[in-house]
């Protein structure tokens, strides 16, 4: 049998669609140069990435996209190789995407959400954000339709990139290396003001996680229903565990407080009974 003739052989055959040799031939060919090329493209990336050239993260994911489009491409080109009509079965996804397109509109909004972020790039690996409702968490992982944070309790939350994008999201690692902070601290009433300024800074300043610069500095807040109320104001490069800093200054503050007579008082109420009352006539 001639080479030609080979080739043109139909192993199967009904109505538009036909598997020749030539077919499964030419398919092969296809899916081993879009494997060969996206072998070459992601061994670029890794060589470029080793290098800092290239941001990890954003890069890996842009190149998952890509490869799911490429090879999108590639079925399109098999099937219409096998003679089916790619415009049928296109109009028919369509159909089908309008019938479930409420219940995937979420999910299509996370993927769009996912690349604004890979395009904006105000989102990275490592940044320390602030969601809407106050969780504070390290970015470990960026995906094409969600994203993980690693919160302060080493709790790993999966997000939906939608979140990143229509919510008031606080970046705290665009913010400056050294990020301020405050503890509030309330005194009973009588206390020296001044010495509880100079305890409340010496706990700052003896803490080997606050930097000199900026300098610690404490505000008298206000006049409290049951104490006077001050505001420690410090500033941390580890912004990520300042709750940890925070409980440190609390305990030096308690125990700078009871060396020197200090009271923290507690909520009080004054009550006053009336020593008589008026007899009722008769």
């Amino acid at each position: 049998m001639p080479f030609e003739d080979l080739l043109n052989f139909e192993l199967l055959s009904s109505g538009n669609f036909q598997l020749s040799v030539y077919s499964i031939v030419t398919a092969l060919i296809i899916i081993v140069v879009t494997m060969f090329s996206l072998r070459m493209v992601k061994r670029i990336i890794r060589r470029r990435v080793k290098t800092g050239k290239l941001d990890a993260a954003a890069y890996w994911t842009i190149f998952q996209v890509i490869r799911y489009i490429v090879w999108v491409i590639v079925i399109v080109l098999i099937l219409d190789t096998f003679g089916v009509k790619v415009s049928v079965l296109l109009a028919s996804v369509a159909a089908l995407l309008v019938g479930v397109g409420l219940g995937i509109q979420q999910v299509f909004g996370d993927l769009v959400s996912g690349i604004i972020i890979l395009i904006e790039r105000n989102l990275k690996m490592e940044d320390v954000i602030q969601l809407e409702d106050g969780t504070i968490g390290k970015v470990i992982e960026i995906g094409f339709r969600t994203s993980k944070i690693k919160t302060r309790d080493d709790i790993i939350m999966v997000i939906p990139n939608t979140k990143f994008v229509n919510d008031n999201i606080i970046n705290w690692s665009h913010i400056d290396n050294k990020t301020r902070f405050n503890v509030p601290v309330g005194v009973a009433y009588g206390s020296d003001v001044q010495l509880v300024t100079r305890l409340l800074l010496e706990a700052a300043k003896e803490n080997e996680h606050i930097p000199d610069t900026p300098e610690p500095f404490v505000r008298f807040e206000d006049f409290g229903d049951s104490s006077l109320d001050f505001m420690l104001f410090f500033w941390v490069t580890e912004s990520f565990r300042v709750e940890r800093i925070r409980s440190q200054l609390r305990y030096a503050i308690d125990a700078k407080f009871r060396e020197h007579g200090v009271q923290i008082p507690f909520p009080q109420r004054d009550l006053h009974l009336k020593s008589g009352f008026e007899k009722a006539s008769v």
